[in-house]
Formats: C-alpha cells, structure tokens, sequence
C-alpha cells in the first residue's frame, strides 16, 4: 500500500470521526459507512487507493483483529450469571447455533450440487457467527428491553468462538476429500487444532488473570498497563498453541474466557480497550473489506449466490433460533426480533481471509464469494433496519407488561459498557 492511498483511507477515519456522533442511532452505521468508503476508493470503485488483502502488514492486522476480538468477547462474559440468569442466549447457542449450521449445510446442498458435504458445511459455519457490530443500534437501545439486548449481545460475543472449531474441522475434512493420499494427516491436523488450542488458551488465561488481579490488587500497575497487560495474555495464548500444535485463535478464545472468570476486580480497562484501539482494528476490517475483498466476490454473483446469502439472512437463521427459544414464553415478535438480528461480520470475514486462504479446497473462490456477499447484504440490511425496528420493538415490548421479555436480569458486559442490573418494568435501566 502506497502512502497516497495511506493518506486517503486516513482521510476516511478522520471524516467520520468528525461526524460520528452525529450518525449514532441512525441506519448509517459505522460498517456500513467503511465498507462503502472502501468500495468507493476501493477496485469496485475510483481506484484510488490500492488494498492488497494479502499484503504482510494487512495479515497481521487481521490475525491481531481476530484474536482480540476472541478474547475480549469471551473475557466479558460472566459463564456464572450466564447459566444462572441468561436462558436465552444459552439456547441460541446449543440449540440454535448447531440448527443453523445444519439448514446452511443443506441450502448449500440443495444450491450447489457441486459442492461436496463438507465445503456445504464449511460454508454454513462460515456464516454462522454473529456480529452486534452491525446492529449496534439495537444493543444501544434504551427502549428494547434489557434481556433481550443482552440476549443479543452474548450471543454475538460467544457464537464466534464455539463456531471456530467446527470451521476448522470442516475445512481440515474438505481438504482432505481433495487430497486422499494426505487425509489422514488433514483430520490429524484438525484435531490436535482442536485439541492443544484450548489446552495452552486455559492454561495461559488462567496464569494470565491470577497475576493481573495481583498486579492491580497490590496497585502494582496503572490501570494503561493493564489493557497491555490483558493485551499480552492474548497474544502470548496464541503464540503459546501455535508452538506446540494447537490452533491459536481457539486459544484465545478460551483464554478470555478463563481470564475473565479468573479476574476478581472489574475488568473496566477491557471495555475501553475496546471501545478504542478494538474499534479501530474492526474498521479497518471492514474498510479492507469494501476495498479488496468485496470487487472481488461480486465477479462470481449470479442468483444462486444471491439467494443463498437471502436465505442465509432469513430462513437458515431465524427458523432455529425460533426453534431454540420454544418453551421460554417469548412472544413471537420477540424470537423473530431475536431471529432477525443475527448479522454477519467481522468473524465472518477473518475466518475467510485466515482460515480458508490456508485450506485446501476445491470450490474455495465460489465459498469466498458466497460469504462475503452475504456479509455485504448482513451490512446493508441490518444496518438500515437497526434503528427503526428497535424503536418499533421497543414500543410493543412497553406494552407487553410483566412478561418475559420484561424480566430483570442480573447485570452482564456490553460493548457499549456495563449494563445495570436494576432493570424496570419495562426493560428500561433505572
């Protein structure tokens, strides 16, 4: 990358910077804004800044990006109040999640015949993570009750890490159907992947939180030194697992996990992390992502990608997550709420650019082009649709009443920070 395009997409970030309040709670959301940006300046647009997504330096912001993505959104969670207080997430996750890998698994099928079973489940766990990013109008919502925001918010913060290994295997399998000599040693890869990962990730998160917590108990460190501190837990989990075998990104997810339900002092230097330095990295994603990656995969559109990303965003999402929430006394307005916003970002698009670059697949640009298309659309659509439906949601929920919806919940982590456990009648903080 040249500094004249340096300069432009520097250009970009100051621009919005300047009028971000200004676009807060209105269907402009920040994704949306980069992606068209890198479309404009971008091969699909002007050509004025030229982004190489295999470029060196655009890898490790990548590889950086997802790793603290996976650990921050991991640390964040409380696993005890989530099993004692957030039903729904929960079901979203074990119920929901399997459910929509199996319907994506088969409009992949059914859409492309060509694709043998495990490039079709390949794909449906491509898709499966969510990202609250792109409907971050909804999470930020006053008017939605709190349970159900939260609800969305975990989801979006765990699906991304529990779908990772199911994306490793599928493509460890897919490549081992195109290279019979070597399949053994593909599914052998896999498993010690998803094995030795999650062994170095709970080892380094544990060690890793004990001595934060010491360190900002005994005020050993300033509270900067502390986000570098969490910075380097995440980093080192990685490291640790790719040395001896394992898969680093699995690592860093289970180290968050671990590292936050280790630390006893509240992890606000986490939140900040990453409503900072965080923020910037997952721009820049989706900047690269409406510059390089998005011209790219519309040179493969036809219908059939088209309507397996419409599907993706409808049916093979909402159907199981209708299904996951049976029994919890939602209203279905509520379970189709919940269904709607489950959009497709940032994981979505690092699994792409770190995960299936490395596999071996055979139907690997047409995978490239059907997630990404369907992330562009996850963009556009929700996006836009955020703000109104959470208003209009969030005034049927005022009118529901005691109901489920309405239930008060114990506090748990937000990306827009902490969100009191105090909650009214209606949903609303106190």
């Amino acid at each position: 990358m040249d500094l004249v395009s340096i300069a432009i997409l520097v250009a970009g970030f100051l621009l919005y910077a300047l009028v971000s309040g200004r676009l807060q709670g209105t269907i402009i959301t920040a994704p949306l804004v980069f992606i068209g940006f890198g479309y404009l300046v971008g091969d699909g647009g002007f050509a004025l800044a030229q982004v190489d997504p295999g470029h060196g330096a655009l890898h490790i912001i990548a590889e950086l990006t997802l790793i603290l993505v996976l650990f921050t959104d991991a640390a964040r969670i409380d696993l005890t109040r989530l099993r004692r207080d957030h039903n729904l997430p929960l079901r979203m996750l074990l119920i929901g999640l399997p459910l929509v890998m199996i319907a994506g698994m088969l409009a992949a099928v059914a859409l492309f015949p060509g694709f043998s079973l495990w490039e079709a489940a390949l794909l449906a766990a491509l898709l499966a993570p969510t990202d609250a990013a792109l409907g971050q109008s909804v999470v930020a919502a006053k008017v939605v009750p709190v349970r159900i925001r939260q609800a969305i918010n975990v989801e979006s913060g765990l699906n991304d890490g529990i779908a990772l290994p199911a994306v490793l295997l599928f493509a460890a399998l897919a490549s081992a159907s195109q290279a019979q000599s070597d399949a053994a040693g593909w599914i052998e890869f896999a498993l010690l992947q998803i094995t030795l990962g999650p062994l170095a990730g709970a080892i380094v998160g544990a060690l890793g939180g004990r001595v934060v917590d010491r360190a900002a108990e005994k005020q050993w460190s300033t509270t900067a030194f502390q986000g570098i501190a969490i910075l380097s837990v995440a980093l080192l989990s990685f490291a640790l697992a790719e040395l001896v075998g394992g898969n680093g990104f699995i690592a860093a997810f289970v180290s968050g996990m671990v590292f936050g339900n280790t630390l006893r002092n509240p992890c606000t230097y986490l939140f900040e992390f990453m409503e900072t330095e965080g923020q910037l990295l997952m721009l820049i994603t989706f900047l690269v992502f409406g510059a390089a990656l998005l011209p790219e995969s519309l040179e493969h559109l036809d219908g059939r990608v088209l309507l397996y990303a419409v599907l993706s965003l409808t049916v093979v999402r909402m159907l199981p997550i209708v299904i996951s929430l049976w029994g919890t006394g939602l209203k279905l307005p509520t379970q189709l709420f919940l269904g709607w916003f489950g959009p497709r970002g940032i994981a979505s698009i690092l699994f792409v650019l770190l995960i299936l670059e490395e596999a071996d697949v055979a139907h690997a640009e047409q995978l490239f082009a059907v997630t990404i298309v369907t992330v562009a659309l996850s963009a556009l659509l929700h996006g836009v649709t955020a703000a109104p439906l959470a208003k209009r949601y969030g005034r049927t929920a005022a009118t529901m009443g005691e109901c489920e919806e309405n239930r008060k919940v114990a506090a748990m982590p937000l990306r827009e920070g902490m969100v009191a456990a105090d909650v009214g009648a209606t949903g609303n903080v106190k």
